[in-house]
C-alpha cells in the first residue's frame, strides 16, 4: 500500500509538480500566464516586455528575435538558421537550439551580442558538474537536464513537455490552476509574502549554480531543482554548489565570489544584505523592464541609498563622492563599481556584477588573483598603487580597505 509519502516520491520522480497540505498530496495544476492577464492586466503587460518572459524565442513565431548574422557566412557558424527551433538570450549572448525527437540540442556557435560576432559554444571538459555525464558533442547533451527547466513552466521530465516556455508567471507564483477558478490570496503564492529565505528562494532556484539533493532523476543528470515549487524551501531541493575558501576554479574566485555567471543567489546567500533579509525583488522589479537589468529605480545608487541613509548605521556620514574619493558622477562614485564589480564571466570577455557586495582589496588580488574593482578601471595602474591610494583614504577603515 502506498502511503503519502511514497505516492509523493513517485509524483516527484515523474517531474509532475505537487502541493502538500497537511497530510495530504495532491498533483497541482498549471494553467499558463494567459490565464493571468484577465485579472493582473498591469503585471501581465510588464512582464510580458521582460527578458524573462522572452528568453526562449521560436524563430518561426519570432523572427524579430534573431540577433546573429546568418546572412554572412562565417566558419564558426556550421549550422543554418532553418536548424535552429529555439534561440535563446538577447542582452549578452544568443544561443541556438535544435530539436531531436522530444529533446532539444545546443548547436555549436553562439552570437556575441555586444561584439557582433560568433564565437564556438562547447561547454568543455573540467567545467560544469554535469560534463562527466553526458557525451563530448553538443549532440549528445539535451537541453532538457541542463537547460531547460529554467527557461520553462512545469518541465516534466518524463515526457520532457511544458506548459509553457519562458519565466512564466506560476514560476514565481506557483500552480494556478486552484486560484484562476477561485481567486483568493490564499491559494496562489505571492514572493513578497514570504519569509525572506523562501522569497528569495523564488529567484534563487535559477540564478544560483548546484545540483538537485538526488541524481539522476528519471535517468539522467539535473542541473536544475526538478521538483520545487515557490514557497517551498528551496535547499529541501537543491544544494548550492560547494564553495572552498582559497580555492579558484571554474566556480568560484579564492574570496567565495562566484567567477561565472547564473551564480547571483550563490554570491547573494553569503552577503550580510541576505542575513539582514533583503529580498531579491527589493531592488529588481521583476514586472517591468523600464530599467537596465529590472532594478526598481533607474538610478542605481539612489536605489541603494534609498537603505544607505545617513540614519542607517550602514548608511553613508557625508556625501557620496567623499565616501568613494572619486568626483561625483563620475564611474568611481558608482556604488556597484566598488561594491558589485562586474568580474564574473557570461561569456567571452563579458562579465556580470559580483552580488556579494563586499570590496576586493587590491592585496586579495596580489594574494589570490581575484579582480579588484580599483585595478580594474585604473587598468594602467599597479596593485601596489592601488593599496598606496588606499592608504589615504581616512573616512573608512585602514582595515578593510587599506591592506
Amino acid at each position: 500500500m502506498f502511503t503519502n509519502r511514497r505516492w509523493l516520491c513517485l509524483i516527484m520522480s515523474m517531474g509532475l509538480p505537487v502541493l502538500a497540505v497537511g497530510a495530504q498530496t495532491t498533483a497541482a495544476k498549471f494553467v499558463g500566464s494567459e490565464r493571468c492577464k484577465g485579472c493582473h492586466a498591469a503585471a501581465y503587460a510588464g512582464w510580458k516586455q521582460t527578458r524573462m518572459a522572452n528568453v526562449v524565442r521560436d524563430p518561426k513565431e519570432h523572427p524579430e528575435a534573431v540577433l546573429g548574422d546568418f546572412k554572412s557566412a562565417d566558419p564558426v557558424r556550421t549550422f543554418e538558421l532553418s536548424d535552429v527551433a529555439f534561440v535563446y538570450g538577447s542582452r549578452w549572448k544568443q544561443r541556438y537550439f535544435t530539436k531531436r525527437g522530444e529533446d532539444y540540442f545546443p548547436l555549436g556557435a553562439q552570437w556575441d551580442v555586444e561584439k557582433k560576432k560568433w564565437l564556438p559554444y562547447h561547454v568543455e571538459a573540467g567545467t560544469d558538474w554535469w560534463v562527466p555525464h553526458y557525451g563530448p558533442a553538443n549532440s549528445d547533451r539535451p537541453t532538457g537536464p541542463t537547460c531547460d527547466g529554467c527557461h520553462s513552466v512545469n518541465y516534466n521530465v518524463e515526457t520532457h513537455s511544458v506548459t509553457e516556455w519562458n519565466v512564466g508567471c506560476e514560476k514565481c507564483h506557483g500552480p494556478g490552476g486552484e486560484h484562476v477558478a477561485h481567486p483568493t490570496k490564499a491559494n496562489i503564492v505571492n514572493p513578497k509574502t514570504l519569509d525572506f529565505v523562501r522569497a528569495n528562494d523564488t529567484c534563487i532556484q535559477c540564478h544560483s549554480q548546484g545540483q538537485p539533493l538526488t541524481n539522476p532523476i528519471a535517468g539522467r543528470y539535473y542541473d536544475w531543482p526538478v521538483g520545487y515549487l515557490p514557497g517551498q524551501r528551496l535547499a529541501d531541493y537543491w544544494r548550492l554548489e560547494e564553495l572552498k575558501f582559497g580555492t579558484t576554479n571554474f566556480y568560484q574566485f579564492a574570496d567565495e565570489t562566484a567567477h561565472k555567471n547564473r551564480m547571483q543567489g550563490n554570491d547573494f546567500v553569503q552577503s550580510t544584505m541576505y542575513h539582514r533579509e533583503l529580498r531579491c525583488f527589493d531592488c529588481h522589479e521583476v514586472h517591468s523592464n523600464r530599467n537596465v537589468a529590472s532594478l526598481a529605480v533607474a538610478d542605481s545608487n539612489k536605489l541603494c541609498l534609498s537603505c544607505h541613509t545617513k540614519e542607517n548605521p550602514a548608511g553613508l556620514k557625508g556625501t557620496v563622492s567623499e565616501h568613494t574619493h572619486h568626483a561625483a558622477q563620475s564611474a568611481g562614485s558608482r556604488c556597484v563599481a566598488c561594491h558589485m564589480p562586474k568580474i564574473e564571466q557570461t561569456i567571452k570577455d563579458n562579465y556580470v556584477h559580483a552580488h556579494t557586495f563586499r570590496f576586493i582589496t587590491p592585496t586579495e588580488t596580489e594574494q589570490s588573483g581575484i579582480p579588484n574593482p580599483c585595478t580594474s578601471c585604473h587598468a594602467d595602474k599597479s596593485t601596489g598603487w592601488a593599496t598606496s591610494e588606499l592608504k589615504k583614504w581616512t573616512t573608512v577603515s585602514p582595515w578593510r580597505v587599506g591592506q
